[in-house]
Parts: C-alpha cells; sequence; structure tokens
C-alpha cells in the first residue's frame, strides 16, 4: 500500500494549470505580442503614478 505524503496531494491539481499557463505565455510570446504587453505596462504604471 502506498501512502502519498499531503504536500504531494495538493500540488498534483496545480500542475495541469500551471502546464497551460506555459503553453499559453509560449503561444504569446511566438506571436510577437512581447511588445505590445509591455507597452500597455508602461502605461498603466504611468498613468497609476499620474504621469500618463
Amino acid at each position: 500500500m502506498t501512502t502519498r505524503s499531503p504536500n504531494k496531494r495538493r500540488f498534483m491539481p496545480v500542475l495541469p494549470l500551471l502546464a497551460a499557463g506555459l503553453v499559453l505565455i509560449a503561444a504569446g510570446a511566438l506571436r510577437g505580442e512581447t511588445g505590445t504587453i509591455l507597452a500597455r505596462a508602461v502605461r498603466i504604471c504611468l498613468e497609476c503614478i499620474g504621469i500618463g
């Protein structure tokens, strides 16, 4: 009889979500969307501090 540790049991549902997130990030990077995301992040940051 094998017993799993409580930490392993909690970690298992996270693996598919982590894998899906990494695949989607890679797909966005391959499409060249990193520049768009950076531009939006800069704009939001500047608006937040009151410059933009």
